[in-house]
């Protein structure tokens, strides 16, 4: 297919190489066009200077950048994404963006006869690198989803359609709730086992073949113990995320109070200078209070 990918940074630029990798016809924009330069001269494909650009050759369009005002500025107005589609084809939004923008772009779409997906990833850097994505998809029509279904192949592990429009947003707000959870627990865990004096490696050896075990465990518990936490998605975007969680449980009426105190401490991070640290660098506030 001839695709178009808008947005090559940490998760766009390996997702757009495993598409070019299967054989799909790329055309990328970058708001750092060096970067999609560079994305073009080590990949193949073809640069556009506007997301219009991209839009008007591409039978899909995806878009995978930071957050409702970034997708609003690529997707919008006479040099946006929309502005460029035709009728039949569709727009995919990687982006984690919010529910209610999901559903903004579904209806306009509608209006041009050009589906929409919002697809927003779980996994991480590793997980775009290694074409192991989980892909939580919103659509309003199951046709739409079907033709577009077997393109994420290219670095999905997993994909489902979760409901209508907003429905993908939805289920990426569960994970980053549940990451939350999992992530500061560990933390707490994994302090307490040092300070007893334990061997921590050893422990995670042994919990994590019961109950305890976790994604978060088995990735990150070795780091954490030491120190380190140059790997995956940072602080400041997991506070992003719980930011549009926090938005939406506002008019369902869900009860985020763990939520909310683990954002407390991941803005303790931020200040003290971890935005760019990774999500497990809660570890951090406990070995360092003083800091």
């Amino acid at each position: 297919m001839k695709i178009g990918f808008c947005g090559l940074g940490v998760m766009g630029s390996p997702m757009a190489r495993h598409l070019a990798s299967k054989g799909h016809e790329l055309t990328v924009y970058n708001r750092n066009a060096e970067k999609a330069k560079q994305w073009v001269a080590a990949n193949g494909g073809s640069l556009a200077a506007t997301p219009r650009e991209v839009a008007e050759v591409s039978d899909i369009v995806m878009v995978c950048v930071g957050n409702d005002d970034d997708v609003r500025s690529v997707v919008l107005g006479a040099d946006g994404v929309l502005a460029g589609l035709k009728t039949g084809t569709v727009l995919v939004d990687h982006t984690t963006a919010s529910a209610t923008l999901a559903r903004e772009l579904s209806a306009l779409c509608a209006t041009k006869q050009i589906g929409f997906i919002d697809a927003p990833v779980s996994g991480g850097q590793a997980g775009a690198e290694n074409g192991a994505l989980t892909v939580m998809c919103g659509c309003d029509d199951q046709k739409v989803f079907d033709r577009v279904r077997p393109v994420f192949d290219a670095y999905a592990k997993a994909c489902q359609r979760m409901g209508d429009a907003g429905s993908g947003q939805l289920t990426k707000m569960v994970n980053q709730i549940c990451i939350a959870g999992v992530v500061s627990g560990l933390a707490e865990a994994l302090n307490f086992a040092v300070r007893a004096g334990l061997n921590a490696d050893q422990v995670v050896e042994v919990i994590s073949k019961g109950a305890a075990q976790s994604w978060q465990m088995e990735n990150r518990s070795k780091t954490m113990v030491r120190d380190e936490f140059e790997f995956g998605f940072a602080a400041e975007w997991m506070r992003k995320d719980l930011g549009i969680c926090f938005d939406e449980a506002k008019n369902n009426g869900a009860d985020l109070t763990m939520t909310k105190l683990v954002d407390a401490l991941y803005a303790k991070v931020v200040a003290m200078g971890g935005a760019r640290w990774d999500t497990s660098s809660l570890m951090k506030l406990l070995t360092h209070p003083e800091k």
